[in-house]
């Protein structure tokens, strides 16, 4: 079996991810929590440190940080007090999308900047086929 395509393919996404990145403002992790309460809802931290597959540690100082900036708001948990749930507060909102914002316009900048519109095209039409990957692979 070839494997050019699979690993041409993980090394461009990835090196792409990397590089859109770089304009971000807040760390990796931080983010990342504030997306899952996003589109989630509530949750413990260690369902954070799971989901991210961090340690609880690691997944605490991110909700430490995000509780002080006042991007998440903690609750007790109403099956067990022993835990907390967190949210996400609408400056987190804001914070997220604007973080997604800064992203988006980074790479839509690269995209009109570098290549032609048959490239553009060439490209869009490989975003169904990106998305197909995706779901087959979480899917498993």
């Amino acid at each position: 079996m070839d494997d050019t395509l699979a690993e041409d393919l993980r090394h461009a996404i990835g090196a792409l991810v990397r590089t859109v990145r770089t304009v971000d403002t807040m760390t990796g992790g931080e983010a990342a929590i504030l997306g899952y309460l996003d589109r989630d809802g509530r949750q413990t931290t260690a369902d954070l440190a799971q989901r991210r597959m961090v340690s609880h540690q690691s997944a605490a100082k991110s909700v430490k940080d995000l509780l002080g900036a006042g991007l998440v708001y903690a609750e007790p948990h109403p099956d067990d007090r022993r835990k907390v749930l967190l949210g996400i507060t609408d400056a987190g909102r804001a914070r997220l999308r604007q973080e997604r914002n800064q992203r988006t316009s980074s790479l839509h900048n690269a995209i009109h900047d570098t290549l032609t519109a048959a490239e553009q095209q060439s490209l869009r039409d490989c975003v169904p086929l990106l998305t197909r990957l995706t779901t087959y692979l979480a899917g498993r």
